[in-house]
């Protein structure tokens, strides 16, 4: 039975090093992605350690009124902001650019299709990526996290009408960005 975040927490304010580190196993993936999402894949082990850091040094500010998850990935989202900011806007790599490591797929799909869905992974990592911060880190953390409407407010600190007006238009603006030099995504006009 896994013992729940907040134990793992008071815990971890006891001194419990080895509890703190059962959170971070627990939430290093979604930490990572969320991060990934933001600055890219090649500085989210950094934004991750930070945020991991951080979070430990800020277990006392933590009050229990949200999960420690939605606590955690707000440290993480504000952490991969502030190096976005840091850093000057790079320009996006074409798709056949791209280094990202491909998914693995079962040995029996054919390769035709295993490079159709990496390339078109890739285009639509591309295109998020050419989104502002804000409607990046919203789908994430909507759409490829699964995290509740209050929980994105309580992670980005947003009221939840602006979480849903801004998800709103941020799924508006990739939709129109992939109908735009996408020949392939299906999408309806």
């Amino acid at each position: 039975m896994d013992v729940p975040d907040g134990d793992l927490v008071d815990r971890a304010r006891g001194g419990d090093l080895s509890a703190f580190g059962e959170l971070v196993e627990r939430h290093a993936d979604v930490v990572f992605r969320v991060a990934a999402r933001v600055v890219g894949p090649d500085e989210a082990q950094d934004i991750s350690q930070d945020a991991f850091l951080r979070a430990f040094h800020r277990l006392s500010t933590f009050r229990g009124q949200a999960p420690f998850r939605a606590w955690l990935l707000q440290i993480a989202h504000n952490a991969a902001l502030n190096a976005l900011a840091r850093k000057r806007p790079e320009p996006v790599a074409p798709p056949h650019e791209h280094n990202g490591d491909a998914e693995t797929a079962p040995a029996d799909r054919e390769p035709a299709a295993m490079l159709e869905r990496s390339e078109r992974s890739q285009r639509l990592e591309g295109k998020l990526r050419m989104l502002r911060p804000t409607y990046r880190s919203l789908l994430v953390l909507r759409d490829l996290e699964g995290l509740s409407y209050e929980e994105i407010a309580e992670v980005l600190d947003m009221p939840l009408g602006s979480v849903k007006g801004r998800l709103h238009r941020a799924r508006g603006e990739l939709i129109e960005a992939l109908r735009n030099n996408a020949y392939d995504w299906e999408l309806p006009r």
